[in-house]
């Protein structure tokens, strides 16, 4: 097999710099995939400054892969060689956990992340195993559908957990690349949904994909006003917040969940919990079974990332965008 060419972090923080790597022979179970676009994640973001402490360097990141099937192993059957596929956050597990056996791989123990302590998306081609590379919808154009892989299933999974449905009144806090997805799905499952922002030019775009209500979260009398009002409560932003004003927001048995990671601990006072028989959550991206669901469901009712493409050889120009909230609302990579 030929070499795979990719931009790598080198050290914590450095910009990407080309790389190659043998990636050995392909394992039976494995897929190779000719990568055409890639997104730019946030994860990317804190791997690259090794945030979380897990990054080996060198390292190539990219976890929102689109691209065709260019070589099988053995003993895959499930895909075609041509086929256009999607690889997102993880690219494999154990397969024989209690919860691999119950259809939850993301929750495995022994669970692989496409780009930790393994080379990512940020390349011309990537491995994983098949059964973690899903089919895309014809109807998908592939920029768009790049960021569902990760940023896509982060929303839609914690709304399947919580029963979201038509009878759901849901707000989502924060409006970018995981905000302006989950305000689509919240509107797909036919849910009254409720924006949180502290741009308050961002109402309009808000609006746009389908919320019905926007908040500015810095005005405590536009949060009192809506006490008492929410079932579901999708938090996605990376900053603290006055999280008992958000508890408040719920209605008796609504939930908190977050699926972003403010830098500090989240201090709630249990009284409002107990009253109220209210819960807070969290979930990490979603099992395979998960992500086909997911990619038919943007496919039937039209749920496409805002994206803002960018060639692969510019990925250092494109982190620099995303860090400074630049982009609206994803940036990805084309080949």
């Amino acid at each position: 097999m030929a070499q795979i060419q990719g931009l790598a972090a080198h050290a914590a923080g450095a910009e990407l710099l080309p790389l190659k790597y043998d990636p050995g022979k392909l394992g039976a179970h494995e897929v190779e995939i000719e990568i055409t676009h890639c997104g730019v994640c946030h994860s990317d973001l804190h791997l690259i400054a090794n945030d979380w402490g897990i990054s080996q360097f060198p390292f190539i990141p990219g976890h929102e892969i689109i691209g065709t099937v260019a070589a099988l192993g053995a003993e895959v059957r499930s895909l075609e060689l041509g086929q256009r596929v999607g690889l997102g956050w993880q690219s494999n597990s154990c397969g024989q956990c209690e919860w691999c056996m119950k259809g939850q791989e993301n929750l495995c123990a022994s669970s692989e992340g496409t780009c930790v302590h393994r080379h990512g998306g940020y390349a011309d081609r990537v491995r994983a195993n098949a059964r973690f590379v899903v089919p895309i919808p014809d109807v998908l154009p592939s920029e768009q559908a790049a960021p569902l892989l990760c940023g896509g299933i982060t929303v839609y999974n914690p709304m399947r957990i919580n029963g979201v449905n038509p009878s759901s009144r849901v707000g989502v806090v924060g409006i970018g690349g995981l905000g302006h997805l989950a305000i689509q799905f919240a509107r797909v499952f036919g849910a009254h949904v409720t924006a949180f922002s502290t741009t308050l030019a961002k109402e309009d775009e808000a609006k746009a994909l389908g919320a019905h209500h926007f908040v500015n979260s810095r005005e405590s009398k536009a949060m009192k006003e809506v006490a008492g009002t929410l079932d579901f409560l999708l938090t996605t932003v990376n900053a603290d917040q006055d999280w008992g004003a958000y508890l408040q927001s719920l209605r008796p048995n609504g939930a908190l969940w977050f699926v972003g990671v403010p830098p500090s601990p989240v201090c709630i006072h249990a009284f409002p919990l107990i009253s109220g028989l209210r819960t807070i959550g969290g979930s990490p991206v979603g099992s395979p079974f998960q992500l086909r669901e997911m990619l038919d469901v943007a496919a039937r009712h039209g749920v496409k990332a805002t994206t803002e493409l960018f060639p692969m050889d510019k990925a250092n120009e494109a982190i620099e965008k995303v860090k400074k909230s630049k982009v609206r609302y994803r940036a990805v990579l084309a080949n």
